[in-house]
């Protein structure tokens, strides 16, 4: 499996932990919390990844930004759409 890989298959675990009846890791927590929670989340994370990527180590920025897509893999589950669905926007884009 590449890297890029994994990132359809943190989609999957975070699907099921969501879905799962009694979970009770992060990922289901955060989203039991609803969209608003998540996207504030999403947005701390945000500002944490621009700012270690000006004063922090590169293994901070990548820890940070590690960060900012999980959680981002979060809110695009509780909106019913998929890093596919990006991909599929940012190919759109690049054809303009």
């Amino acid at each position: 499996m590449n890297e890029l890989e994994f990132l359809r298959t943190l989609e999957q675990v975070i699907e099921e932990r969501i879905t799962a009846a009694g979970e009770q890791s992060y990922t289901a927590r955060l989203a039991a919390a609803g969209p608003l929670a998540v996207a504030q989340k999403l947005g701390e994370e945000g500002i944490e990844t621009a700012l270690a990527a000006v004063a922090e180590t590169p293994e901070r920025v990548v820890a940070e930004a590690a960060d900012l897509i999980y959680h981002l893999l979060v809110l695009l589950q509780l909106r019913g759409l998929t890093l596919a669905d990006v991909v599929v926007e940012l190919e759109r884009r690049h054809q303009a």
